[in-house]
């Protein structure tokens, strides 16, 4: 019980993995949900070999019933829920807006503003109850500036900032904290599948970064880790924008 408890979403690739690994590298106990079984279960192992106590579960944060087990079973197994990482999204398919759908609106807002909102639901009222508790929203560079070619994903990430702000105003006399981290370009796989695995777009989006560089998944994981901790107590309602500079311009 005097260990910290954090629940993480989408914690199976990328940024979510490097969280995961950043929180147990900081002793947290570990609750991890994502959609692939294999997946969770190599990032449960290698979580419970640095020493600490973690869990897998499979979820969807699309899924009302299996956000609502998810947060349940955190506070079963671990009696509490000190920090929550929404951080499970998707960049849905990209292209013009004269070429997007319908079925890709939903899908898309189903998964970055429907799962933050259903993970804020259920999160919040367990700490509400406790009287402190931090959440992180990923929310993206495409949250503060537009992105030709990616309207759906941006409009998503602008909600998610949106949501993030209204948590925090609700909560702020509770002890329970609400901020995003807004990552610019990573070294992740969604990167490749932003610039349609090409080297040559991948180097003109680094380009526009003042930094000239991607991200590592590191990098974005020791900010939520800094926001979750309580060297950021009086630290609500803000996004900050990890990026090389890029909404510096």
């Amino acid at each position: 019980m005097n260990k910290k408890t954090a629940l993480i979403t989408g914690a199976l690739t990328g940024i979510g993995k490097a969280t995961a690994i950043a929180f147990a590298n900081a002793g947290y106990n570990l609750v991890i949900s994502g959609r692939k079984e294999d997946l969770g279960k190599n990032l449960l192992n290698e979580l419970v070999a640095k020493g600490v106590e973690a869990e897998f579960l499979l979820a969807d944060v699309t899924d009302e019933k299996q956000v609502e087990n998810l947060v349940k079973y955190t506070v079963n197994r671990f009696g509490k829920l000190d920090v929550a990482v929404n951080n499970a999204g998707t960049e849905g398919t990209l292209g013009p807006i004269t070429e997007q759908t319908v079925e890709n609106f939903h899908t898309t807002f189903n998964t970055n503003v429907l799962g933050v909102l259903l993970c804020l639901k259920y999160e919040i009222a367990v700490m509400q109850k406790q009287g402190s508790g931090s959440i992180i929203n990923l929310s993206s560079i495409a949250g503060k500036v537009g992105m030709a070619g990616a309207s759906v994903y941006v409009a998503s990430k602008f909600a998610v900032e949106g949501l993030t702000k209204t948590a925090a105003l609700e909560l702020a006399t509770v002890g329970v904290r609400v901020n995003a981290v807004a990552p610019g370009p990573v070294e992740t796989e969604m990167l490749k599948r932003f610039t349609s695995d090409s080297e040559d777009t991948k180097e003109k989006m680094l380009s526009m970064t003042p930094a000239k560089r991607g991200g590592q998944p590191e990098e974005i994981a020791q900010t939520i880790l800094f926001l979750a901790s309580d060297k950021a107590k009086y630290l609500t309602g803000q996004s900050i924008a990890v990026d090389g500079a890029y909404t510096a311009q």
